[in-house]
Parts: structure tokens; C-alpha cells; sequence
């Protein structure tokens, strides 16, 4: 059965429900792991995990990879105290055949919008927003605005159509993935729409929020986003390989990324489509050394205070077993971070807290095996062996 690609845009994997048939398989390469550790002996011990344990990763690596035709994969995983393991397998290029390394910059879809709130928080603690201020405070013209505050919003709770299911949009993104969008132009697919329900009655994954915290960013700050976030919360976290693209410019190297979210159905090169149509919500870049490090720094808070980081954990229900989510982060298991989905690519940055462990996952499709986001597969195949009491798995609802 053919998908619909409005199930999926920007989906983040909590909104995808479609069977796909899996890419042709393609032939493991030689693991890399050269250049891998950016960090002093304390933080990122150099020994691996010991062969048996790393022999075990291997394989459950590359069965899913083969299993889901993920053309190729990069993983790494950081346990204070056992060691660490890093590898790359699979192709950049389903062309030419380069191998993946760990090096590359990927497109991390959602995981933008931990940025975002991060960016948000850091107005929350100078005291310039309160959560609970409703959206018209700042932003004139959302649909039931009066009532819907920037925490439903960060939540995931605000009921707010969101644009990127919108037939019309989707159309529009296909039909040239080049074009680019403003954040006004994306909310006004959404707004066509009812809201779906009350604010704060439930929870539905919806990227209009993200759009709409971006422009409250932007209004209360006085600056661009991009410039905003670069100055607060790049820059202060040392992320010097993580940026947020104004267009569809992509740092070397990076792998080509598949995908069959098409007008036609067909899998695609998506590399160099224009990720302005996530803009906060989804439109960032960075590479494994990076996200290994923000990833503790969002678990745990290192940017704002100690009290606004409480409020960024209070994770509530979504609906699907082991996982909840609070502002801008999930908690599935125990493990604390966020996933990714954009045409081409996934990721998942993910820490955990009872462990200090950190996991990081970047591969170069986007396809569903299975109904299942290939991202998820091997996130739970990894955490089934190294943390087996706290599985990482992104369940995809039923259609």
C-alpha cells in the first residue's frame, strides 16, 4: 500500500504510520572510528567496551541495517566507567559506494527543537517570558491564542493543526524542495485547520508550535533566530559543528540522503532540499562530537537554572507506552533526549541519567521498515544489549 507523505513530514517519528517496502540492502564496510574522541581522559574514557560486548554491537548493528536497508550508520555510545564504542558501516553514496565514516555533518530534523526551547529557557531564566503567558501575548493572530500558553506549546499540547500534515503543503514542498518558506507562510497551512482540542487536554505532535516559539524568540529577543540561537546557546555549549541553515546550504562532508517522501512514491536524493519548511522546528545541522556533548547538556541542564531545568523534565503521557515528553525533550525508558526525522535522514541524541551514558545515532534514510522508523530499530537494538533495563523505543502509533 502506497504512503501518504503528510503522515510524515517532519514527523520527528512521532507521528509516522506507514508501511514501506525496505531499500535494496547495501553490503557493510570496514568500521571507522578514527578522530572520534574529542574529549579529555576523564570525560571520554579511550578503551572500547571489551570484544564481546563490542562483537554484539557489531552484529546488531548490521542486522538492522541490512534488515531495514539503511544505506549506511553511524553510532556512538559513551558509558562513563565501561568505555565507549564508535563505529561507521554502510555507504555515504549509494552511487559511488564511499563508506560512512563518523566525521560528517547530518540534517537532524527534530532534534532542532531542543535548540528551540533551550533558546526559550534561556529568555525564561532573564526573566523576559513566563510559560504560562499565553501565545497572543507575543504572536497576533493564532487560532484560539488567547488560551493557548508557550508551555502547551513546548509541551506538544496546544492543539494547533499542524501545517506540515496539510494536504496543500505537502504539495508544495514536493513539487519544488528547493523553494524556501517563511515561518508565516508555514503557520498558514496549519491555521486553515481547526484546532484538534482544548489547550492542554492532550497530546499531539505538531511542528506549528516550534514555528510559532521560534517567532516568540524572535519578538522578545529582538534578534533573528538563527542569530539568537548562536549567541545563547551555541556558543556557550561549545557546539562548533552545529548550525542552523538559512537555506539549503550543507557543510562538507556529509553523506547523500535517501528518501521515498515524493510526490511519486519513489525513493529520492533529498540531500540538498531546502530544510527551511522545519525552520525551528527541524531545519538544523551537526555531526556526532556535538550532539554527544549537547546531548548532556540538555539531560541535565548545564545552560539554565536549576529550576527551569525541573520544569524542562516534567515530562507528561503521550499516549504510547514507556514514553513521555516535557518541554522540547522526551523520556523514553529513562533515556532523556530527543530523535530526528527529515526527508533523508534520522537521528537520535538520547542520555542517560541513571548511567551517564550517552547514545547518539545518525544514519543517511529516512525510509520506514516495517512501519518502524529505522532510527528506532537500531536505538532499541542497541539499548537491549548495553542497557537492557532502560530500552530506548520510539513506538509508531497505528494509522
Amino acid at each position: 500500500m502506497r504512503r501518504t507523505p503528510s503522515r510524515r513530514l517532519f514527523a520527528a517519528t512521532l507521528l509516522v504510520a506507514s508501511v514501506l517496502a525496505p531499500m535494496t540492502a547495501i553490503p557493510a564496510t570496514a568500521v571507522d572510528t578514527a578522530g572520534v574522541d574529542r574529549c579529555d581522559k576523564h570525560e571520554c574514557p579511550q578503551d572500547g567496551l571489551g570484544p564481546e560486548l563490542t562483537a554484539r554491537l557489531d552484529k546488531a548493528i548490521e542486522d538492522v541495517r541490512q534488515e531495514a536497508g539503511i544505506p549506511g550508520v553511524v553510532v556512538g555510545l559513551w558509558m562513563p566507567g565501561k568505555g565507549n564504542y564508535v563505529r561507521a558501516t554502510g555507504v555515504a553514496d549509494k552511487a559511488t559506494g564511499e563508506p560512512m565514516t563518523t566525521g560528517p555533518f547530518f540534517r537532524i530534523g527534530s532534534e532542532t527543537k531542543t535548540f528551540t526551547v533551550t533558546a526559550l529557557l534561556k529568555l525564561l531564566d532573564d526573566h523576559r517570558i513566563r510559560l504560562d503567558d499565553p501565545i497572543s501575548k507575543y504572536i497576533h493572530g493564532v487560532p484560539g491564542g488567547r488560551r493557548i500558553t508557550l508551555r502547551h506549546l513546548a509541551e506538544m499540547r496546544s492543539g494547533l493543526f499542524p501545517y506540515s500534515a496539510d494536504p496543500g503543503f505537502v504539495q508544495d514542498l514536493l513539487s519544488d524542495p528547493g523553494r524556501s518558506f517563511t515561518p508565516q507562510e508555514l503557520l498558514a497551512y496549519g491555521y486553515k485547520h481547526k484546532n484538534t482540542f482544548k489547550p492542554g487536554a492532550q497530546f499531539q505532535y505538531s511542528n506549528s508550535n516550534y514555528v510559532l516559539l521560534g517567532l516568540v524568540i524572535e519578538k522578545v529577543s529582538g534578534h533573528r533566530f538563527v542569530d539568537f540561537l548562536d549567541r545563547e546557546v551555541l556558543r556557550p555549549a561549545h557546539l562548533h559543528d552545529t548550525l542552523f541553515p538559512e537555506g539549503a546550504e550543507f557543510p562538507d562532508p556529509h553523506p547523500r540522503g535517501y528518501t521515498n517522501q515524493t510526490l511519486s512514491g519513489e525513493v529520492e536524493d533529498s540531500t540538498d532540499w531546502n530544510p527551511s519548511w522545519g525552520w525551528s522546528a527541524g531545519a538544523m545541522i551537526s555531526d556526532l562530537h556535538d550532539l554527544r556533548r549537547w546531548a548532556r547538556i540538555v539531560a541535565t541542564g548545564t545552560l539554565l537554572s536549576p529550576e527551569t531545568q525541573k520544569e524542562r523534565l516534567k515530562t507528561l503521557p503521550t499516549g504510547y507506552p514507556g514514553t513521555s515528553y516535557g518541554l522540547g525533550i522526551l523520556n523514553s525508558d529513562g533515556w532523556i533526549g530527543h530523535n530526528g526525522s527529515i526527508p533523508g535522514y534520522e537521528s537520535v541524541t538520547v542520555y542517560l541519567p541513571s548511567k551517564k551514558a550517552t547514545l547518539v545515532i545518525l544514519i543517511n534514510t529516512d525510509i520506514t521498515h516495517e512501519g518502524a522508523e529505522p532510527s528506532s530499530l537500531l536505538g532499541r537494538a542497541i539499548t537491549e544489549i548495553v542497557t537492557p533495563d532502560n530500552v530506548y523505543d520510539r513506538p509508531v502509533p497505528p494509522r
